[in-house]
């Protein structure tokens, strides 16, 4: 199911190091951790602050989306009835101090509540079911020297599994495999709820598994190539062309972010 390859290439300043390093370490992890706090809240004034002014964010509802763009999205979501969590399950840094250049990995849980038919009239109770997906959130990171302090630049993820979870313990649906193979695994129930919701689910975002057991997932290994260019201070970097299969890329936006 997955690649027992290193994905990284080089190493980073992550763990131990001098106390400079070590504090600010901390100090983006801080950033990393805002995501779940704030996001899940509400907090928007407080979410915003982690973000340089033209951040990008990915995720699978919303797509690719300016980070003022998502926050509107999130609040017309949340005004719409979605109801999406994150459990924060870890996060380390990987650091290059002299490049002023971080990134925060932080493993997570997105749990979004989903409910099904029912009818108060008849006396019919909803399916009201979870769906949880296992991820790692990637935060892109710079000195902003205008704000004279660390923020985030772009924010992509890996999706690595997810299941349908019973809110009773007993009751979820059961989506077609036709429905779920519209989606790549690593998201593929997260999908397809989502989708039921009117959400247009980008479909091209990284999970962990490749396409036979053993074989990396290309848009896995891409977003680590991302990861080391924009550590060793790459003046911006691509993260919106998609590598295909065959090592050649295919351009879907017409600006690199």
């Amino acid at each position: 199911m997955t690649s027992p390859s290193d994905p990284q290439a080089k190493v980073y300043s992550h763990i131990n190091g001098s106390t400079s390093e070590i504090l600010t370490r901390l100090t983006i992890s801080e950033l990393c951790k805002g995501w779940p706090v704030y996001r899940d809240a509400s907090e928007w004034k407080n979410f915003r602050n982690l973000f340089v002014e033209d951040a990008y964010v990915w995720t699978t509802w919303s797509k690719r989306q300016s980070i003022d763009g998502f926050i509107q999205k999130s609040k017309d979501g949340k005004s719409n009835g979605d109801f999406i969590m994150h459990r924060e399950c870890g996060t380390l840094v990987e650091l290059n101090k002299d490049k002023l250049r971080a990134v925060g990995k932080m493993k997570a849980t997105i749990t979004q509540r989903f409910t099904i038919g029912g009818d108060d009239v008849m006396g019919i109770d909803p399916i009201i079911f979870d769906v949880d997906c296992d991820c790692r959130f990637h935060f892109f990171c710079l000195w902003d020297i205008e704000a004279d302090c660390w923020k985030v630049k772009y924010v992509k993820l890996i999706y690595e599994k997810d299941k349908v979870v019973p809110v009773d313990g007993k009751t979820s649906p059961v989506f077609t495999k036709a429905v779920l193979n519209k989606y790549p695994e690593g998201y593929r129930y997260l999908g397809a709820a989502q989708s039921m919701l009117g959400h247009d689910v980008d479909v091209s975002l990284p999970t962990i598994q490749g396409p036979e057991d053993s074989l990396a997932n290309v848009l896995w290994l891409d977003l680590y190539e991302k990861m080391e260019q924009w550590l060793d201070g790459a003046k911006d970097i691509d993260l919106t062309t998609l590598p295909s299969i065959g090592g050649s890329r295919k351009k879907d936006m017409p600006n690199g972010h």
